[in-house]
Protein backbone atom coordinates (compact mmCIF):
# COMPACT_ATOMS: atom_id res chain seq x y z
CA UNK A 1 0.00 0.00 0.00
CA UNK A 2 1.75 3.21 -1.05
CA UNK A 3 1.19 6.96 0.87
CA UNK A 4 -1.83 7.97 -1.07
CA UNK A 5 -3.63 4.45 -0.29
CA UNK A 6 -3.04 4.96 3.74
CA UNK A 7 -3.91 8.48 3.54
CA UNK A 8 -7.23 7.45 2.44
CA UNK A 9 -8.02 5.89 5.31
CA UNK A 10 -9.44 6.88 8.59
CA UNK A 11 -6.21 7.86 9.85
CA UNK A 12 -5.90 11.65 10.85
CA UNK A 13 -2.21 13.03 10.13
CA UNK A 14 -1.01 14.89 12.61
CA UNK A 15 0.21 18.45 11.23
CA UNK A 16 4.15 19.03 11.95
CA UNK A 17 3.06 22.02 14.00
CA UNK A 18 1.94 19.92 16.75
CA UNK A 19 5.20 18.18 16.84
CA UNK A 20 7.17 21.30 17.58
CA UNK A 21 4.71 22.26 20.02
CA UNK A 22 5.44 19.34 21.54
CA UNK A 23 9.18 19.79 21.63
CA UNK A 24 8.69 23.17 23.47
CA UNK A 25 6.78 21.62 26.19
CA UNK A 26 8.91 19.04 27.20
CA UNK A 27 12.07 21.84 27.21
CA UNK A 28 9.85 24.28 29.10
CA UNK A 29 10.40 27.01 26.30
CA UNK A 30 8.03 29.29 24.57
CA UNK A 31 7.51 29.85 21.03
CA UNK A 32 9.63 33.64 21.38
CA UNK A 33 12.63 31.35 22.99
CA UNK A 34 12.55 29.29 20.12
CA UNK A 35 11.96 31.81 17.51
CA UNK A 36 15.31 33.67 19.16
CA UNK A 37 16.96 30.13 19.11
CA UNK A 38 16.57 29.85 15.25
CA UNK A 39 17.02 33.77 14.87
CA UNK A 40 13.51 34.50 13.26
CA UNK A 41 10.69 36.59 13.66
CA UNK A 42 8.07 34.97 16.29
CA UNK A 43 5.14 35.11 13.92
CA UNK A 44 7.03 32.57 11.72
CA UNK A 45 7.57 30.13 14.20
CA UNK A 46 3.75 30.64 15.29
CA UNK A 47 2.86 30.16 11.69
CA UNK A 48 4.48 26.98 11.97
CA UNK A 49 3.35 25.92 14.83
CA UNK A 50 -0.37 26.56 13.50
CA UNK A 51 0.99 24.38 10.05
CA UNK A 52 0.01 27.83 8.46
CA UNK A 53 3.22 27.66 6.95
CA UNK A 54 5.07 25.01 5.63
CA UNK A 55 8.00 23.62 6.61
CA UNK A 56 11.12 24.37 4.14
CA UNK A 57 14.28 22.28 4.23
CA UNK A 58 15.93 25.07 5.63
CA UNK A 59 14.13 25.20 8.56
CA UNK A 60 13.84 21.49 8.67
CA UNK A 61 17.78 21.64 9.29
CA UNK A 62 17.20 23.97 11.90
CA UNK A 63 14.87 22.17 13.90
CA UNK A 64 16.20 19.30 13.30
CA UNK A 65 19.66 20.86 14.79
CA UNK A 66 17.52 22.31 17.65
CA UNK A 67 15.47 19.10 18.91
CA UNK A 68 18.28 16.71 18.17
CA UNK A 69 16.30 14.56 15.36
CA UNK A 70 18.09 15.09 12.48
CA UNK A 71 15.87 17.17 8.89
CA UNK A 72 14.26 14.11 7.42
CA UNK A 73 12.26 13.55 10.68
CA UNK A 74 10.34 17.00 9.46
CA UNK A 75 10.34 16.83 6.02
CA UNK A 76 8.70 13.86 6.25
CA UNK A 77 6.08 15.08 8.80
CA UNK A 78 5.18 18.10 6.77
CA UNK A 79 4.83 16.05 3.33
CA UNK A 80 2.82 13.50 4.82
CA UNK A 81 0.63 15.94 6.47
CA UNK A 82 0.51 18.32 2.95
CA UNK A 83 -0.36 15.05 0.90
CA UNK A 84 -2.99 14.43 3.28
CA UNK A 85 -4.99 17.57 2.49
CA UNK A 86 -4.41 17.44 -1.19
CA UNK A 87 -5.84 13.41 -1.28
CA UNK A 88 -8.82 15.26 1.23
CA UNK A 89 -9.60 17.64 -1.92
CA UNK A 90 -8.99 14.84 -4.42
CA UNK A 91 -12.34 12.90 -4.33
CA UNK A 92 -13.86 15.55 -6.71
CA UNK A 93 -10.89 14.29 -9.12
CA UNK A 94 -11.10 11.00 -8.84
CA UNK A 95 -14.75 10.67 -9.63
CA UNK A 96 -14.16 12.45 -12.34
CA UNK A 97 -11.34 10.31 -13.79
CA UNK A 98 -13.51 7.16 -13.16
CA UNK A 99 -15.95 8.68 -15.45
CA UNK A 100 -13.68 9.12 -18.37
CA UNK A 101 -12.18 5.43 -18.26
CA UNK A 102 -15.90 4.75 -18.05
CA UNK A 103 -16.90 6.23 -21.63
CA UNK A 104 -15.35 8.79 -24.25
CA UNK A 105 -16.71 12.07 -22.31
CA UNK A 106 -15.39 14.52 -24.23
CA UNK A 107 -16.25 13.02 -27.94
CA UNK A 108 -20.20 11.88 -26.36
CA UNK A 109 -20.05 15.87 -25.30
CA UNK A 110 -19.35 16.68 -28.88
CA UNK A 111 -21.47 14.17 -30.57
CA UNK A 112 -24.15 15.76 -28.33
CA UNK A 113 -24.87 12.47 -26.86
CA UNK A 114 -24.65 14.10 -23.34
CA UNK A 115 -24.90 17.77 -22.03
CA UNK A 116 -21.98 19.45 -21.18
CA UNK A 117 -21.35 19.59 -17.87
CA UNK A 118 -18.62 20.71 -15.67
CA UNK A 119 -19.88 19.75 -12.21
CA UNK A 120 -18.89 15.95 -11.58
CA UNK A 121 -22.41 15.14 -10.16
CA UNK A 122 -23.73 16.20 -13.08
CA UNK A 123 -22.04 14.24 -15.42
CA UNK A 124 -22.18 10.97 -13.37
CA UNK A 125 -26.55 12.10 -13.76
CA UNK A 126 -25.93 12.15 -17.77
CA UNK A 127 -24.21 9.02 -17.75
CA UNK A 128 -26.34 7.26 -16.13
CA UNK A 129 -28.85 8.89 -17.84
CA UNK A 130 -26.77 8.11 -21.01
CA UNK A 131 -25.88 4.32 -20.43
CA UNK A 132 -29.50 3.98 -18.41
CA UNK A 133 -28.09 2.33 -15.46
CA UNK A 134 -28.98 3.39 -11.77
CA UNK A 135 -25.19 3.58 -10.73
CA UNK A 136 -22.06 3.61 -12.33
CA UNK A 137 -19.72 1.56 -10.39
CA UNK A 138 -20.31 -1.55 -12.36
CA UNK A 139 -19.55 -0.58 -15.73
CA UNK A 140 -22.49 -1.13 -17.98
CA UNK A 141 -22.65 -4.00 -19.70
CA UNK A 142 -24.04 -4.07 -23.48
CA UNK A 143 -25.36 -7.60 -24.74
CA UNK A 144 -25.00 -7.77 -28.69
CA UNK A 145 -23.29 -9.78 -31.51
CA UNK A 146 -21.00 -7.13 -33.02
CA UNK A 147 -18.50 -6.42 -35.66
CA UNK A 148 -15.45 -4.95 -35.10
CA UNK A 149 -11.51 -4.88 -35.73
CA UNK A 150 -9.97 -5.15 -32.66
CA UNK A 151 -8.69 -8.69 -30.87
CA UNK A 152 -9.87 -8.52 -27.79
CA UNK A 153 -13.56 -9.93 -26.69
CA UNK A 154 -14.17 -7.38 -24.34
CA UNK A 155 -15.96 -3.89 -25.34
CA UNK A 156 -13.93 -1.01 -25.21
CA UNK A 157 -15.36 2.13 -23.38
CA UNK A 158 -16.02 3.54 -26.88
CA UNK A 159 -17.62 0.27 -28.22
CA UNK A 160 -19.77 0.44 -25.16
CA UNK A 161 -20.94 3.49 -25.87
CA UNK A 162 -21.66 2.87 -29.42
CA UNK A 163 -23.98 0.64 -28.87
CA UNK A 164 -25.79 2.34 -26.15
CA UNK A 165 -26.22 5.21 -28.92
CA UNK A 166 -27.46 2.23 -30.86
CA UNK A 167 -30.40 1.20 -28.18
CA UNK A 168 -30.96 4.94 -27.43
CA UNK A 169 -31.93 5.70 -31.15
CA UNK A 170 -34.02 1.94 -31.36
CA UNK A 171 -35.93 2.90 -28.76
CA UNK A 172 -38.11 5.32 -30.69
CA UNK A 173 -38.32 4.14 -33.86
CA UNK A 174 -41.90 2.44 -34.31
CA UNK A 175 -41.97 -0.90 -36.06
CA UNK A 176 -44.04 -3.63 -37.30
CA UNK A 177 -44.61 -6.86 -35.34
CA UNK A 178 -41.15 -9.07 -35.10
CA UNK A 179 -42.32 -12.51 -36.03
CA UNK A 180 -39.22 -15.09 -36.93
CA UNK A 181 -41.30 -17.09 -39.28
CA UNK A 182 -40.98 -13.85 -41.87
CA UNK A 183 -37.52 -13.63 -41.90
CA UNK A 184 -36.84 -16.09 -44.87
CA UNK A 185 -39.09 -13.33 -46.95
CA UNK A 186 -37.82 -10.10 -45.32
CA UNK A 187 -34.29 -11.90 -46.50
CA UNK A 188 -35.11 -12.81 -50.52
CA UNK A 189 -36.73 -8.75 -50.11
CA UNK A 190 -33.56 -7.72 -48.88
CA UNK A 191 -31.41 -9.87 -51.65
CA UNK A 192 -33.53 -8.01 -54.38
CA UNK A 193 -32.07 -4.55 -53.43
CA UNK A 194 -28.70 -5.19 -53.65
CA UNK A 195 -28.89 -5.27 -57.29
CA UNK A 196 -28.97 -1.51 -57.67
CA UNK A 197 -26.55 1.46 -55.26
CA UNK A 198 -30.54 3.65 -54.70
CA UNK A 199 -32.38 0.42 -53.89
CA UNK A 200 -30.25 0.78 -49.89
CA UNK A 201 -32.72 3.13 -49.35
CA UNK A 202 -35.51 1.45 -49.23
CA UNK A 203 -33.68 -1.23 -46.64
CA UNK A 204 -34.82 0.54 -43.35
CA UNK A 205 -38.67 0.51 -44.25
CA UNK A 206 -37.74 -2.84 -45.48
CA UNK A 207 -37.05 -4.14 -42.31
CA UNK A 208 -39.31 -1.95 -40.21
CA UNK A 209 -42.02 -3.30 -41.68
CA UNK A 210 -40.23 -6.90 -40.22
CA UNK A 211 -40.41 -5.82 -37.12
CA UNK A 212 -36.32 -4.97 -36.84
CA UNK A 213 -34.92 -1.67 -35.64
CA UNK A 214 -31.80 -0.12 -37.68
CA UNK A 215 -30.29 2.56 -37.01
CA UNK A 216 -26.74 3.96 -38.33
CA UNK A 217 -24.13 5.46 -36.15
CA UNK A 218 -20.62 7.23 -37.07
CA UNK A 219 -18.24 5.10 -35.08
CA UNK A 220 -16.39 7.16 -32.25
CA UNK A 221 -12.28 7.40 -32.52
CA UNK A 222 -10.64 4.25 -31.97
CA UNK A 223 -14.18 2.22 -31.66
CA UNK A 224 -13.56 0.05 -34.71
CA UNK A 225 -16.61 -1.25 -34.47
CA UNK A 226 -18.30 -1.98 -37.65
CA UNK A 227 -22.13 -3.11 -36.93
CA UNK A 228 -24.01 -4.63 -33.81
CA UNK A 229 -27.09 -7.28 -33.46
CA UNK A 230 -29.02 -6.41 -29.95
CA UNK A 231 -32.61 -6.61 -28.77
CA UNK A 232 -34.26 -4.08 -26.66
CA UNK A 233 -36.35 -7.24 -25.56
CA UNK A 234 -37.34 -10.26 -26.60
CA UNK A 235 -38.97 -10.01 -29.92
CA UNK A 236 -37.28 -6.80 -30.28
CA UNK A 237 -34.39 -6.79 -32.66
CA UNK A 238 -32.09 -3.57 -33.25
CA UNK A 239 -29.27 -3.87 -36.23
CA UNK A 240 -26.99 -1.15 -36.00
CA UNK A 241 -24.20 -0.68 -38.68
CA UNK A 242 -21.15 2.19 -38.30
CA UNK A 243 -20.71 2.86 -42.63
CA UNK A 244 -17.15 3.02 -41.51
CA UNK A 245 -16.16 1.79 -44.71
CA UNK A 246 -18.36 3.83 -47.46
CA UNK A 247 -18.72 1.11 -50.21
CA UNK A 248 -20.95 -1.10 -51.42
CA UNK A 249 -19.92 -4.39 -50.66
CA UNK A 250 -19.29 -3.54 -46.89
CA UNK A 251 -22.97 -2.08 -46.15
CA UNK A 252 -24.40 -5.47 -47.91
CA UNK A 253 -21.91 -7.91 -46.15
CA UNK A 254 -22.28 -6.07 -42.46
CA UNK A 255 -26.08 -5.75 -43.12
CA UNK A 256 -26.27 -9.69 -44.13
CA UNK A 257 -23.84 -10.49 -40.67
CA UNK A 258 -26.21 -8.94 -38.10
CA UNK A 259 -29.09 -10.05 -39.99
CA UNK A 260 -28.20 -13.84 -39.69
CA UNK A 261 -27.21 -12.56 -35.89
CA UNK A 262 -30.63 -11.56 -35.56
CA UNK A 263 -32.29 -14.76 -37.53
CA UNK A 264 -30.20 -17.13 -35.72
CA UNK A 265 -30.78 -15.47 -32.44
CA UNK A 266 -27.00 -15.78 -31.66
CA UNK A 267 -25.70 -15.13 -28.63
CA UNK A 268 -22.82 -12.57 -27.91
CA UNK A 269 -19.44 -13.26 -29.72
CA UNK A 270 -16.80 -11.30 -31.40
CA UNK A 271 -15.36 -10.77 -34.69
CA UNK A 272 -11.67 -9.50 -35.33
CA UNK A 273 -12.29 -8.91 -38.84
CA UNK A 274 -9.61 -5.62 -40.23
CA UNK A 275 -12.58 -5.14 -42.83
CA UNK A 276 -15.77 -6.24 -43.40
CA UNK A 277 -13.91 -9.16 -45.83
CA UNK A 278 -11.00 -9.56 -44.09
CA UNK A 279 -8.67 -12.32 -43.22
CA UNK A 280 -10.55 -14.57 -40.65
CA UNK A 281 -8.61 -17.63 -38.78
CA UNK A 282 -10.25 -20.41 -36.58
CA UNK A 283 -8.46 -18.35 -33.49
CA UNK A 284 -9.16 -15.21 -34.20
CA UNK A 285 -12.71 -15.49 -34.90
CA UNK A 286 -15.87 -17.61 -32.71
CA UNK A 287 -17.94 -20.11 -34.58
CA UNK A 288 -20.91 -17.86 -34.79
CA UNK A 289 -19.35 -14.88 -36.19
CA UNK A 290 -18.14 -17.82 -39.36
CA UNK A 291 -21.04 -19.31 -39.62
CA UNK A 292 -22.58 -15.52 -39.83
CA UNK A 293 -19.59 -14.27 -42.33
CA UNK A 294 -20.62 -17.17 -44.66
CA UNK A 295 -24.26 -16.75 -44.32
CA UNK A 296 -24.12 -13.35 -45.23
CA UNK A 297 -21.67 -13.97 -47.98
CA UNK A 298 -24.38 -16.86 -49.47
CA UNK A 299 -27.16 -14.15 -48.96
CA UNK A 300 -25.53 -11.61 -51.43
CA UNK A 301 -23.96 -14.62 -54.37
CA UNK A 302 -24.65 -18.39 -54.03
CA UNK A 303 -21.86 -20.02 -53.10
CA UNK A 304 -21.44 -22.50 -56.11
CA UNK A 305 -22.72 -20.05 -58.78
CA UNK A 306 -19.34 -17.69 -57.47
CA UNK A 307 -17.19 -20.50 -57.70
CA UNK A 308 -18.53 -21.34 -60.65
CA UNK A 309 -17.86 -18.06 -61.64
CA UNK A 310 -14.06 -18.51 -60.55
CA UNK A 311 -13.24 -21.58 -62.10
CA UNK A 312 -14.36 -20.43 -65.73
CA UNK A 313 -12.97 -16.80 -65.64
CA UNK A 314 -9.82 -16.93 -63.55
CA UNK A 315 -7.44 -15.34 -63.69
CA UNK A 316 -8.97 -12.67 -66.72
CA UNK A 317 -11.72 -10.91 -64.29
CA UNK A 318 -12.04 -8.17 -66.43
CA UNK A 319 -14.99 -5.46 -65.93
CA UNK A 320 -16.73 -6.89 -68.53
CA UNK A 321 -17.00 -10.65 -66.98
CA UNK A 322 -17.95 -8.98 -63.72
CA UNK A 323 -21.00 -6.86 -65.11
CA UNK A 324 -22.13 -10.01 -67.15
CA UNK A 325 -21.86 -12.20 -63.96
CA UNK A 326 -24.13 -9.47 -62.19
CA UNK A 327 -26.44 -9.19 -64.40
CA UNK A 328 -27.33 -12.64 -64.76
CA UNK A 329 -27.27 -13.45 -60.33
CA UNK A 330 -28.65 -9.63 -60.23
CA UNK A 331 -26.24 -8.18 -58.00
CA UNK A 332 -24.06 -5.33 -58.03
CA UNK A 333 -20.79 -6.09 -59.36
CA UNK A 334 -19.26 -4.29 -56.58
CA UNK A 335 -20.51 -7.23 -54.45
CA UNK A 336 -19.03 -10.08 -56.46
CA UNK A 337 -15.40 -7.51 -56.98
CA UNK A 338 -15.76 -7.22 -52.84
CA UNK A 339 -16.20 -11.07 -52.56
CA UNK A 340 -13.27 -11.87 -55.06
CA UNK A 341 -10.93 -9.34 -53.16
CA UNK A 342 -11.44 -11.39 -49.77
CA UNK A 343 -10.79 -14.98 -51.77
CA UNK A 344 -7.37 -13.31 -52.80
CA UNK A 345 -9.24 -13.99 -56.84
CA UNK A 346 -8.29 -10.24 -56.75
CA UNK A 347 -6.31 -7.64 -55.26
CA UNK A 348 -7.64 -4.63 -53.57
CA UNK A 349 -6.77 -2.00 -55.92
CA UNK A 350 -8.22 -4.01 -58.76
CA UNK A 351 -11.90 -2.47 -59.89
CA UNK A 352 -12.09 -0.45 -56.84
CA UNK A 353 -14.38 2.31 -59.40
CA UNK A 354 -17.28 -0.29 -59.03
CA UNK A 355 -17.19 -0.31 -54.93
CA UNK A 356 -19.32 2.46 -54.79
CA UNK A 357 -20.59 4.33 -51.76
CA UNK A 358 -23.88 4.10 -50.42
CA UNK A 359 -23.74 5.59 -47.08
CA UNK A 360 -25.46 9.01 -48.11
CA UNK A 361 -27.72 7.08 -50.04
CA UNK A 362 -28.85 4.62 -46.81
CA UNK A 363 -28.60 7.31 -44.71
CA UNK A 364 -31.40 9.31 -45.99
CA UNK A 365 -34.22 7.21 -45.28
CA UNK A 366 -32.53 5.48 -42.06
CA UNK A 367 -31.89 7.38 -38.34
CA UNK A 368 -28.71 8.20 -38.61
CA UNK A 369 -25.93 9.83 -35.88
CA UNK A 370 -23.03 11.11 -37.30
CA UNK A 371 -21.24 12.88 -40.21
CA UNK A 372 -22.88 16.65 -39.32
CA UNK A 373 -25.87 14.76 -38.36
CA UNK A 374 -26.31 15.71 -34.53
CA UNK A 375 -29.18 14.47 -32.44
CA UNK A 376 -29.73 15.95 -29.41
CA UNK A 377 -29.96 14.21 -25.99
CA UNK A 378 -33.39 15.59 -25.81
CA UNK A 379 -35.00 13.61 -28.35
CA UNK A 380 -34.00 10.16 -26.35
CA UNK A 381 -35.24 11.06 -22.69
Amino acid sequence: MNVADELRGDKTVTPPGDFIRQELEARNWTQADLATILGRPASTVNELVQAKRAISPEIAVELGTVFKTGPEVWMDRETAYRLSLAVADSGEVERRARLYELAPVKEMQKRGWIRQADDVSELEAELRRFFSVDDLEADPVIVANFRKSTPHDELTPAQKAWCARALQMARVLTVAEFSEDKLPECEMKLRKLAAFPQEARKVPGLLSSYGIRFVIIEPLQGSKIDGAAMWLKPGSPVIALSMRYDRIDAFWFNLGHEFWHIKNRDGMSVDTDLSPWGEKTAESESPVERRADAEAAALLIPPEKLQSFILRVSPLFSKERINQFANRIKIHPGIIVGQLQHRREIGYSANREMLVKVRDIVSSTAVTDGWGQIIGPKVFQ
